[in-house]
């Protein structure tokens, strides 16, 4: 049983993730020191430690959770999580130096999000997509975003847009570095501050959460190159340079455009 154990820990080190921001190194010493608070948590089935208070076992249960939670994020979208493997929450607890529950609560959360899928008894499967699942992702995130700009490029003033290229420019910067994690999450940014000129927080939560969705990777995609970040990144500041000039045809060229070629 313990050389199974054994076995089971040592085949899941090549993936032992940091979980800090999701654009952070993926350092496993650094994860583990990171966490040593977090050993003495208890589950929702065990009671509090005598004489601690309750509120702040939560507040530190949470933010454990949620740092995992962006770490396996990152891990997916890097591919060091690989469609069509299993994982086991608490093999993956080992690694963060943390126990199996708020690694099985963050899977369970990416099952939602249709990254992973629950195998009874083993753990969790990375979903694996084909091509044209992402197409059809991109079809909705076009159908909700496309109109949406057009709104905006006929009513925001350009001072406004001139505000966003910040943004546009960190996409460029973390395209730059070839880090795909990085760069996911700063697209992500720019676009929920586009659309949250809309005054709509509904419409930017689903938008975004199409967006986190078309960025899991294929099952058997190449690398993506550096190249391919870079010319991805490029569109942001095209797109702002149309929004400010009110170039309709051209906004809704570049967005559609923006989402077939993107999250290849």
């Amino acid at each position: 049983m313990e050389q199974g154990r054994a076995r089971e820990a040592a085949a899941a080190r090549p993936y032992a993730f940091s979980y800090g921001t999701e654009a952070e190194a993926r350092i496993p010493e650094q994860a583990s020191r990171a966490v040593e608070p977090a050993r003495g948590e208890h589950t929702h089935s065990e009671p509090p430690p005598p004489g601690s208070p309750a509120p702040r076992a939560a507040v530190q249960r949470h933010s454990v959770r949620g740092q995992i939670l962006r770490s396996l994020r990152t891990a997916l979208v890097s591919g060091e999580l690989r469609p069509g493997e299993v994982y086991s929450a608490p093999v993956l607890g080992e690694r963060f130096g943390v126990s199996a529950t708020p690694v099985r609560e963050a899977m369970q959360q990416l099952a939602l999000e249709g990254a992973v899928e629950v195998v009874p008894n083993r753990g969790f499967r990375v979903v694996e997509r084909c091509a044209r699942q992402l197409a059809d992702l991109a079809e909705v995130r076009a159908l909700i975003e496309v109109p949406v700009m057009l709104r905006l490029a006929r009513t925001v003033p350009a001072a406004r847009w001139d505000e966003l290229r910040p943004l546009a420019d960190a996409t460029a910067a973390a395209a730059a570095t070839g880090d795909r994690a990085r760069y996911a999450e700063s697209d992500r940014a720019f676009h929920r501050a586009v659309l949250s000129l809309a005054g709509n927080e509904q419409l930017v939560a689903v938008a975004d959460d199409l967006h986190r969705r078309a960025q899991w990777p294929l099952t058997s995609a190449p690398a993506l190159r550096r190249a391919d970040l870079v010319a991805d990144a490029a569109e942001h500041s095209a797109l702002l340079e149309a929004l400010v000039a009110q170039d309709l045809p051209v906004v809704q060229a570049l967005v559609r455009e923006h989402f077939t070629g993107a999250d290849r």
